[in-house]
């Protein structure tokens, strides 16, 4: 059996983290040799999703460095490489994703030989009232300013699902605090030499508010862009 993280960032996801765990397929998991934990990064929910995360016996980890995604992403990652788990999938708590794709992700991550699979929502199918026009657009335009900086292809720069070879994370440099980190994880598996490869997925409604700011977000997101063409090993 490998050991397999599946690794939950949330922030108030009450009304969804129950159910998004309820669907994780738990005996493909285990029948394709994977051993299975699963762990939440809680950013200072006050909506009662802790107890939900306990109740449903997840291991948690509480963020020490800061609210921001990118703040519980990169201590969820540290905390990772101090296990023995062969292979990470993170995944946005809220809905949007569906865990019955986790072991897609596993098969072609492994079948590939890579060491990154991206979930790719442009590829595959984007479900009515799933992402607003503007949402829709400003991804568009971040995801061509990375290919235009990179040389590298990717069609969908923001998504929130992806698998990991324990090597991809353990070689990754990373410093974002906030919702710049997957694209900060794109530039940084560029700058390494990671192998990545995309793959369809679908992208559902969210299940409660919005936490992403749009605007303000996307200029963080070209920033970070920006900086990281020029900054292979940023500080922490």
């Amino acid at each position: 059996m490998r050991g397999l993280t599946l690794l939950l960032p949330t922030l108030d996801e009450a009304e969804a983290l129950a159910s998004v765990i309820g669907r994780i397929p738990r005996d493909a998991i285990e029948n394709n040799g994977y051993q299975l934990r699963i762990v939440v990064v809680d950013g200072g929910s006050t909506d009662g999703t802790e107890q939900i995360a306990q109740s449903l016996d997840c291991e948690i980890i509480q963020q020490a460095g800061g609210r921001g995604k990118g703040n519980g992403l990169r201590e969820a990652f540290h905390r990772f490489i101090q296990t023995e788990d062969d292979f990470l999938v993170l995944m946005d708590a809220d809905g949007t994703y569906r865990p019955e794709e986790i072991v897609n992700l596993l098969e072609h991550l492994e079948s590939s030989k890579v060491e990154i699979v991206i979930g790719s929502r442009m590829k595959g199918t984007i479900s009515p009232g799933a992402m607003t026009h503007r949402n829709y657009i400003g991804n568009r335009i971040l995801t061509w300013l990375a290919v235009v900086l990179y040389s590298r292809y990717v069609s969908d720069l923001c998504t929130g699902f992806w698998a990991f070879e324990r090597s991809a994370i353990e070689k990754m440099r990373l410093n974002s605090t906030g919702f710049e980190i997957e694209a900060e994880m794109y530039t940084s598996a560029v700058h390494e030499r990671i192998q990545m490869e995309e793959m369809p997925i679908h992208y559902d409604p969210r299940i409660g508010r919005s936490k992403l700011g749009s605007i303000r977000d996307g200029i963080r997101i070209a920033m970070k862009l920006l900086k990281r063409r020029f900054v292979r090993h940023p500080r922490s």
